[in-house]
């Protein structure tokens, strides 16, 4: 009886043992499963564009934000400044991507005049974004020409306009058909790793004055447009990027002889939690209350994981 007893209670602790082990087991799974893997490649992620996408300064790309691989998740938030002779634009913001798969993103931007007459201009906008990745991976998929493909949604909403008097309250006010929109988008993004080059094409269907900013449509144009948006990066080397980018512009604003966007930008990765990103920007004249061209400055924070 006894040993038999002895033998039981051996058995019973074995299982017990083997029990706590499992338990042990899960919870570190789920632990690791919790804790973000940072398993993409440094600068791959790229940045955060002035809407809130990853992607480049000006244009979204194909890449899902964070460096998340697609067992994991990323995120990050963002600090955008663009300052031109007359004009700034603060935009700031956070994203997450998930399983590099899904990107969710939120934010807002501030613009604002500096110069006569629209020196007290300032016109706040909201902008919720969702992009999905289709097919393709930009760094397993380097024996082929596929590229990475994702399609996105930007929900904009405008909060109308301030400093200007009670004449102009709102974009409607300049000629705008609506002060919310929406921006629907596919990109595509190829990297080649033996070349150190990314490129990226993304057509943009959108009725969005100066993305936004001034509303949606207008007395010239109140239908969607197909607008096409380039990138194109070179990898100096793990830490150091440069580039330059190409954005259509549609024109539905008597009001506003809008231009195409272009950029030539600089960014530093000095790890995975941060980038800086610094550019030369031109984004054409403003509104015909002020018919310059506008050229300035395009810096940005992105700190995250």
């Amino acid at each position: 009886m006894t040993n038999k007893t002895g033998r039981g209670l051996r058995q019973a602790s074995a299982m017990a043992l083997m029990s706590v082990a499992a338990l042990l087991s899960a919870a570190a799974s789920a632990q690791n499963a919790m804790t973000p893997d940072m398993g993409k490649l440094m600068a791959t992620a790229g940045v955060v564009q002035v809407e809130g996408a990853g992607g480049g300064g000006l244009v979204p790309w194909a890449t899902i934000t964070g460096y998340g691989s697609r067992d994991s998740y990323g995120a990050n938030v963002h600090y955008t400044y663009v300052g031109t002779q007359d004009y700034k634009l603060a935009s700031y913001g956070v994203a997450v991507g998930i399983a590099d798969r899904v990107e969710l993103s939120v934010a807002k931007q501030r613009f604002t005049g500096s110069q006569a007459p629209l020196n007290n201009l300032r016109i706040d906008q909201d902008i919720y974004g969702v992009k999905v990745k289709l097919a393709g991976d930009i760094v397993y998929d380097q024996d082929t020409w596929m590229p990475q493909l994702a399609a996105g949604v930007m929900v904009k909403r405008n909060n109308g306009v301030g400093g200007l008097g009670a004449a102009i309250t709102n974009v409607r006010d300049l000629g705008a058909k609506s002060d919310s929109g929406i921006d629907y988008y596919l990109a595509a993004t190829k990297l080649f790793l033996d070349q150190s080059l990314l490129v990226n094409a993304t057509v943009r269907a959108t009725k969005a004055n100066q993305m936004g900013i001034l509303g949606f449509g207008g007395d010239k144009g109140d239908r969607y447009q197909a607008m096409l948006e380039s990138s194109v990066a070179y990898l100096l080397n793990r830490q150091w990027v440069v580039g330059a980018e190409y954005r259509m512009k549609p024109r539905n604003l008597g009001a506003d002889n809008e231009k195409d966007y272009y950029d030539a930008f600089v960014a530093w990765f000095p790890s995975k939690n941060l980038s800086l990103t610094l550019a030369y920007v031109s984004l054409g004249d403003i509104t015909v209350y002020n018919p310059k061209r506008q050229d300035g400055v395009y810096l940005s924070v992105q700190a995250g994981f």
